[in-house]
């Protein structure tokens, strides 16, 4: 930059009327004011200030806890902008569980009248445990957040990922026939041979930390994606793992130290081991090992001064769908596999007897094999000839068993279709409002949706954005049942996430439209 020594400019001022004089010290100040602000970083802001809390929001009168549920809270404020996190060990906000539609809209009623929050800018994330929330629920989530926001002080901020791939599976089979299956509990699956492959999971944990200026951890919000419906070997209440992970990251740090768990795309992510007959289920012993991941990387987070914050809540309209075709087709399927069942010699007392003899002596099931060398040198076959007709006897029982079970599948899926189109037909409009949000916390970016997010759609949003810190959440702002993609939703009656929902085709292009969006402004 070209600049005068002091003894010029003392020349020069010398020598220049009043009015030159005047408009130099004009420009002077101008240009100061202009250098300043061209030249201002992040740490010459206003520092954010944070503040958490936890309560209990157990229903103790459901029976016996094997871990409690919470309510947490997470206010972040800036000079212009303050923003809420909430995060609730529940199954849904409205539609199913405990909470009624309407709990959001109350909370943040009163959250504006009494604490002056704009209640676009709290945001409600459910963990989608299975557990009972205590009746006083809304009491008490007005409550946790009336708790944070009494506890703001200045915070440092930090963003990291660590990765878990030990604790989920994807529940979505891909069959040799082309079509999808899922692994639940109200249905069997098919046999081995018929299976080709399974789909991804998201082993990814997003993680925002929250320092004290003396660098002790405040909070840390944690983005995962994965059912927590495990349960424990007692029957008991519980968080479920999401809720062991978030007590061993609390165990492990500071005291008051808050650990706020935000559900990812999990729409088709079960627990490992989830129909696992042969041990107890247990999310403790899962939780442990995401909790510990979590922290492993929550300690390699560095913390700086930052003033960037910002929430962005807008509705957009996504469509609904119509199961008529897809509920004519399933209907038309099962009639021909009722038509397919054949009968058959044998009753379930005599195939166990048959199948534990065929699988004890391939070969030679019926008697010793002296036996049959014995009518092999008689020149007989009788033997032989019994093995093959109760061999033939028993694939025919097999084949109606699995026809059975193929109808029991999509009888349990033929049900939610139907259910879910009365809902659209009642609909006042054939599109759906939700609420979308997009949050950004200095590098740390989130976008979420209400609705029950197949892991695809989380990482193709990941990877889409080509923002290192991008974290998508589902089971936000609401509940609209599950949100699979294009192709997903093209497999009829096979799957769970397909057939439990109410978007219609192109719903994910108006959702990828609006985070493409959110995530340009909040850059």
């Amino acid at each position: 930059m070209f600049q005068l020594k002091s003894s010029e400019q003392s020349d020069l001022v010398c020598h220049a009327t009043a009015n030159q004089r005047q408009a130099w010290c004009a420009a002077s100040w101008i240009a100061i004011l202009l250098i300043g602000t061209l030249g201002a970083t992040e740490s010459w802001a206003v520092q954010l200030k944070a503040g958490a809390a936890k309560i209990d929001i157990s229903r103790v009168e459901s029976g016996p806890l094997e871990s409690p549920l919470f309510a947490k809270a997470l206010v972040i404020k800036s000079d212009a902008t303050t923003v809420v996190l909430v995060t609730l060990d529940v199954v849904s906000f409205g539609e199913i569980g405990y909470i009624p539609n309407d709990f959001i809209a109350k909370v943040r009623e009163r959250a504006e009248k009494e604490l002056g929050l704009k209640p676009g800018h709290i945001m409600f994330n459910a963990s989608h445990c299975h557990g009972a929330p205590s009746k006083d629920v809304e009491q008490r989530t007005f409550q946790v957040i009336k708790q944070a926001v009494a506890k703001l002080v200045p915070v440092r901020v930090g963003v990291g990922s660590g990765r878990e791939d030990r604790v989920m599976e994807n529940r979505r089979m891909f069959l040799k026939n082309g079509k999808e299956i899922d692994v639940r509990q109200a249905y069997s699956l098919p046999p081995d041979e018929e299976i080709a492959g399974v789909g991804p999971v998201d082993s990814e944990i997003g993680i925002l930390r929250l320092d004290r200026e003396d660098g002790r951890p405040l909070a840390l919000v944690y983005n995962f994606a994965c059912h927590p419906i495990q349960g424990v070997p007692s029957g008991n209440q519980t968080a479920d793992m999401t809720g062991f992970a978030s007590q061993v990251i609390e165990d492990n740090l500071d005291e008051g130290t808050i650990a706020l768990f935000i559900q990812g795309c999990g729409g088709d992510i079960n627990p490992l081991g989830y129909k696992n007959v042969n041990r107890p289920p247990n999310a403790e012993t899962l939780g442990n090992m995401l909790g510990l991941s979590t922290l492993k990387a929550f300690r390699k987070i560095k913390t700086q001064d930052s003033s960037r914050l910002a929430m962005i809540n807008e509705t957009i309209e996504v469509p609904r769908a119509n199961f008529g075709p897809r509920i004519a087709e399933l209907e038309t399927r099962l009639q021909v596999l009722v038509k397919s069942l054949g009968g058959t010699t044998l009753n379930l007392r005599t195939f166990m007897q048959l199948a534990a003899k065929h699988n004890i002596a391939n070969d030679y099931p019926s008697y010793h094999i002296s036996r049959y060398l014995h009518d092999e040198k008689m020149g007989k076959s009788e033997l032989k000839s019994l093995d093959a007709r109760n061999r033939s006897a028993m694939k025919s029982y097999v084949r109606n068993i699995y026809t059975m079970e193929e109808i029991t599948r999509l009888q349990t899926n033929l049900r939610l279709l139907k259910k879910n189109q009365q809902k659209n037909l009642d609909a006042e409009k054939r599109t759906i409002d939700v609420e979308v949000v997009g949050i950004r916390v200095g590098d740390f970016l989130l976008v979420t949706f209400p609705g029950e997010l197949t892991v695809r759609i989380g990482l193709r949003i990941k990877k889409r954005t080509k923002h290192e810190h991008t974290f998508v959440a589902g089971y936000t702002n609401g509940y609209i049942y599950y949100c699979p993609t294009a192709e997903q939703m093209r497999n009829v009656g096979g799957a769970q996430e397909d057939s439990d929902c109410l978007v219609g085709p192109g719903w994910l292009d108006v959702f990828d439209k609006k985070v493409d969006e959110l995530v340009q402004r909040l850059k």
